[in-house]
């Protein structure tokens, strides 16, 4: 302002001129410095960027798409384990499986037993191709699940786990959601509901099938939920079914 006023003086510079310059300067400058109370989070901001993208370069080991791998057709169902061995990729010296071998033929109920970090889940997750095996062969109707399409390997199999995640919308849509490649019919609903021992329990709600479960399902519990998530499987029809200790919160009725 000491330098406008000998500007004015001197220069004969319009004062108008000098306090828009300075309400200019003045305004950058606590725009500057609110900028600056931001920057020692630049650097946490940079590295999450950094990390984000790394994962969008990578190249997925398995790949998803409509035009790789073998279709599927007339599936029968029978899984066979042939001397798998496998580790997870953040575990390589932990050996979970060396030389599994089992097979399940169609239509059989087969329970697998163990304790806890005995590789239960783990078979589920293999057969599923959410990991490959290191060694051996998992097989589809004696075909390597390796060489299937896996959109087209997982619609053959319906999973319910042992935390179902429910949406909050209607029980029916939660249903109708284990299959999204049609329209389901509520006949269909209510004999998926039937099947999983929850239809007189929805019949008996305020709005029956139109009743909303709540943000995971929060209206219901543990065991209900379960047993619409067994529903929502069972629309599928699926020719594997499994259950991981779905059932740990249900009643034994």
């Amino acid at each position: 302002m000491y330098y406008g006023a000998i500007l004015i003086r001197d220069e004969d510079l319009n004062y108008k001129l000098i306090f828009a310059i300075a309400e200019s300067v003045i305004w950058n400058m606590m725009a500057l410095g609110n900028a600056l109370a931001f920057a020692p989070n630049y650097n946490k901001a940079k590295a999450a960027g950094d990390r984000i993208l790394s994962l969008l370069q990578r190249k997925p080991a398995l790949v998803n798409s409509p035009g790789v791998g073998l279709q599927i057709r007339n599936c029968q169902g029978s899984v066979i384990y042939d001397k798998t061995e496998f580790h997870y990729p953040t575990r390589p010296e932990v050996q979970v499986f060396k030389g599994l071998s089992f097979g399940i033929e169609p239509s059989l109920h087969i329970g697998i037993c163990g304790p806890s970090g005995s590789g239960k889940t783990t078979c589920i997750l293999l057969i599923l191709r959410y990991y490959d095996p290191t060694a051996g062969q998992v097989l589809l109707d004696e075909t390597d699940i390796g060489a299937l399409n896996v959109d087209a390997l997982r619609s053959q199999m319906a999973i319910v786990s042992q935390e179902p995640a429910l949406f909050d919308r209607s029980v029916a849509e939660n249903i109708a959601y284990g299959d999204n490649s049609r329209y389901v019919e509520m006949t269909e609903i209510i004999e998926a509901a039937r099947s999983a021992n929850i239809h007189d329990f929805i019949s008996s709600l305020p709005g029956g099938y139109s009743t909303k479960v709540g943000d995971m399902g929060v209206q219901l519990s543990g065991g209900q939920k379960q047993r619409v998530a067994i529903a929502r499987a069972l629309i599928r029809n699926p020719k594997l079914l499994i259950l991981d200790e779905a059932t740990s919160a249900l009643d034994t009725e």
